[in-house]
């Protein structure tokens, strides 16, 4: 075997290695000298204070979510249940403009709720109407707010299919604020943590009004009315 002279680069390179250095040293000696050169490592690189490493304890376990009854699925919304459900309003004049701006707003909540089975609500409880343009085809649809309670509101949206007067949407809950952007409708709705608000954003997607995103956003204390009519 071909032994390196003390003066060549190649040698001079092994005599720098650490390492290389610790060979004829005894057992306690390296182990000494190994564990030196470790924690210089991690303090190089950041991992170690000077201090040395701290036990944050043992790593939390994480499991996978246990599925109850995986092979069960619900049906799908009835008609009844469907808050998107496109609903013809009976008893209401047909417009041929297309445009709810023609329509009689107290007339035609007023029908819808009778033809569920209900009684037409006490004038005082129902709020501003609203003319917006949600479907896209620039007329004007009809917005409607209910105060059923002095918590709970109820927000029917209509609007003019083939010149019917046409229910497109109804939700009931605490409606802490109904807003308008770019043809979306958010409808923002309390949680149990009184910094944040839930909200359900839809948005008319040709056919109906779909469910668009839901997301979380900070609680206002109150709502800023804009030009051309505020939230109902």
């Amino acid at each position: 075997m071909r032994r390196l002279r003390p003066g060549t680069a190649r040698a001079h390179r092994f005599a720098r290695s650490p390492l290389l250095a610790l060979s004829g040293r005894s057992p306690r000696s390296v182990l000494a000298a190994l564990t030196s050169l470790a924690s210089l490592a991690l303090l190089a690189t950041g991992c170690a204070g000077v201090e040395g490493l701290q036990s944050e304890g043992r790593a939390r376990d994480v499991d996978a979510p246990l599925v109850l009854w995986p092979d069960y699925s619900p049906a799908p919304p009835g008609r009844d249940e469907n808050p998107a459900a496109l609903v013809p309003v009976p008893h209401v004049p047909r417009i041929p403009s297309g445009s709810m701006a023609d329509a009689n707003p107290l007339a035609v909540l007023n029908a819808d709720i009778v033809a569920q089975g209900g009684k037409p609500p006490a004038p005082k409880s129902v709020r501003r109407p609203e003319l917006h343009d949600l479907t896209g085809d620039g007329k004007p649809d009809l917005l409607m707010a209910v105060n059923l309670t002095p918590r709970n509101s109820e927000l029917r949206v209509y609007s003019v299919r083939g010149a019917v007067v046409t229910r497109v949407l109804v939700l009931r809950g605490v409606l802490a604020g109904v807003e308008l952007a770019a043809g979306h409708l958010a409808i923002r709705e309390p949680t149990k943590d009184p910094r944040y608000v839930s909200v359900t954003d839809y948005l008319w997607d040709g056919d109906s009004m779909s469910l668009w995103n839901l997301t979380l956003d900070d609680a206002r204390t109150s709502q800023t009315p804009r030009a051309g009519g505020g939230s109902p």
